[in-house]
């Protein structure tokens, strides 16, 4: 097909932008992407509410005929879009662990525009849907022949490696002639989700079985922590109930009725009538005369 024979043509551009609402790493990592790629083009954020094939159309207007665009959800998940415009195929990952240029400060150092070599896994030519990401990768990545912002030095190398079902990108400059490297930056992870037969859509020829959504893997960090609270307030419940039966056991002392001897029950007596009134006979007081005299006598 097309797709596979045009390689390295001077209309190889790739047009690199991004969604509204990405963070500043994302923009970072964009920039230094540019700055490594010299056939790269840059163009405004793309609203969220456009559809994706619109990018087509952006990518014709600025022709170009590869495109990495990245799209922000959440304000916290970044996924990244590899396509050839306008037929296809295209790729979707999930960006994970970015590292920007000026983050790491990393020694390696290259000439700017100056030809990267693309080091590939073997692992990219053992399975198909790798070995389409491979043509993919080269066809973005490389610096078409004959660019006029390009270099011809050959002093830094792109490494696409597989590892725990994902692909690790690494950028590292080359020192010396025997082939040792020091590491450029940046690095980022890229998680493969779909294989799409056109461009941004169509068909899809692979979908990764491995792939768990970030938002799940969020749910299950949740139902972790939830899990080891319960967890937590269990053991604190447990041993708060021994203590209370520790404490019943000291204040209740099994010998303490042994010198108790019981008084004589008395037999219940009920009243079925109510009780007769007291009389009370007054006193008669003699009076104050009377008193007088009698103190007299």
């Amino acid at each position: 097909s097309s797709f596979y024979q045009k390689k390295g043509s001077v209309t190889d551009l790739v047009l690199i932008f991004s969604s509204r609402g990405i963070n500043f790493r994302t923009r970072h990592l964009m920039q230094d992407l540019r700055t490594m790629m010299p056939h790269a083009k840059a163009d405004t954020k793309m609203d969220r509410k456009d559809k994706l094939f619109v990018i087509n159309e952006v990518c014709e207007i600025k022709n170009c005929n590869k495109c990495l665009y990245f799209e922000a959800k959440k304000k916290q998940d970044l996924y990244m879009w590899i396509s050839n415009s306008p037929h296809g195929p295209s790729a979707k990952f999930l960006v994970q662990n970015i590292h920007t240029l000026a983050e790491l400060k990393l020694t390696g150092n290259c000439l700017k525009g100056s030809r990267p070599l693309l080091s590939f896994d073997p692992k990219f030519d053992k399975e198909p849907h790798y070995a389409l990401l491979k043509e993919l990768f080269i066809q973005t990545f490389s610096t078409p022949r004959y660019h006029p912002k390009s270099q011809p030095f050959v002093d830094h190398v792109f490494t696409f490696t597989i590892a725990d079902n994902r692909i690790w990108f690494r950028n590292y400059q080359i020192i010396e002639e025997d082939g040792s490297l020091v590491e450029i930056g940046p690095r980022f992870v890229l998680n493969l989700m779909k294989i799409f037969q056109g461009s941004f859509g169509g068909p899809t020829l692979y979908e990764n079985p491995d792939f768990r959504s970030p938002n799940m893997h969020r749910r299950e960090m949740r139902l972790a922590a939830a899990a080891k609270v319960r967890e937590k307030q269990m053991v604190k419940e447990m041993q708060k109930g021994k203590k209370t039966s520790a404490k019943e056991d000291l204040e209740s002392d099994v010998t303490a009725d042994v010198f108790l001897t019981p008084a004589e029950e008395k037999p219940a007596d009920i009243q079925t009538e109510a009780p007769e009134p007291k009389v009370v006979k007054k006193k008669q007081k003699a009076f104050k005369r009377q008193r007088m005299q009698m103190a007299r006598r």
